[in-house]
């Protein structure tokens, strides 16, 4: 009998065993592969990092030197004074922040009306937003030029602003499918204590959807940040460039200084990383939570 009921306990704990090990051979085999496509990842931005540290003779060095001996900050000297660097980025942060507070209060506000009030045809008209998502920004831009140089809007920041007012397609998807996963018995009970639909979005929607709003912050900030395009076909006085634009025009005209244009382009990077790490955690919370309920 002892040998008998030992034999199943021993059969139990060697499967136990095997099925632990095998997962832990699945996650080193998943880290390993993660950790791969990290530094794969990294090469380009640690390659423009210390490009921006090296000296001529060293940059024009073969083989290629990846970590200089000797170490220089001229580069970033000469980058940051070919071109107006503060006044791009005054020009450049206020684009972002007016576009960013226009996302999130617009993509807000009608990701509301399309998941927490009932009304016909709602769900028509958000299959009829997304599918605006599908049309390239490439077709729409020659008459959003008509348009805005008709209202006057050229060389202005207007165009790179006020659009963002009226929502964005992929901004109000995720909103809404943030909103989805409020308890509707919450709404519900604002709404018999007499609260109207504006204070519910105020005081209940807006302060429980503060991941989401992040992540659509940063998505935006991101987008104003690194837009070129826009400024390109926008803006003509050069007292109003951004950042990318003043950088593009500096690549063009001194491309062979690879020293002070991986500086120039390093500084502009760092903004982004910062934001980044300091707003990683309610990002990644944002974009888990706006899947939770379709």
């Amino acid at each position: 009998m002892g040998t008998a009921t030992v034999a199943p306990a021993v059969g139990r704990e060697t499967g136990r065993i095997r099925r632990n090990w095998r997962r832990l051979m699945a996650a080193m085999a998943s880290h390993a592969v993660l950790i791969t496509l990290s530094v794969v990842f990294l090469l380009p931005f640690v390659w423009m990092v210390t490009t921006s540290l090296k000296t001529v003779d060293v940059l024009n060095a073969f083989p290629i030197v990846w970590f200089p001996e000797k170490i220089t900050f001229s580069n970033y000297l000469d980058g940051l004074q070919v071109f107006p660097f503060a006044r791009y980025f005054l020009n450049t942060m206020l684009i972002c922040a007016l576009s960013m507070l226009g996302a999130v209060l617009s993509s807000s506000f009608i990701a509301y009306g399309l998941a927490c009030i009932e009304w016909p045809g709602r769900n028509v008209v958000f299959v009829a937003l997304l599918g605006t998502m599908m049309i390239p920004f490439y077709v729409t831009m020659v008459p959003l030029f008509s348009l805005f140089r008709e209202m006057g809007w050229t060389n202005t920041y207007l165009p790179l602003i006020v659009p963002h007012f009226f929502g964005g397609p992929f901004f109000v998807f995720l909103l809404r499918q943030f909103f989805l996963g409020i308890p509707r018995d919450l709404l519900d009970a604002a709404r018999v204590d007499g609260a109207g639909e504006l204070r519910i979005y105020a005081r209940i929607v807006l302060p429980l959807a503060k991941p989401a709003l992040a992540a659509v912050a940063l998505f935006q900030f991101l987008a104003a940040w690194g837009d070129l395009l826009g400024p390109l076909i926008y803006l003509s006085d050069s007292d109003m460039y951004t950042l990318s634009l003043g950088l593009t025009y500096y690549s063009t005209q001194y491309s062979t200084q690879f020293g002070p244009l991986m500086a120039a382009s390093t500084v502009i990077l760092i903004p982004i990383i910062v934001l980044f790490f300091f707003a990683q955690r309610t990002f990644i919370q944002g974009i888990t939570l706006t899947g939770v309920k379709g």
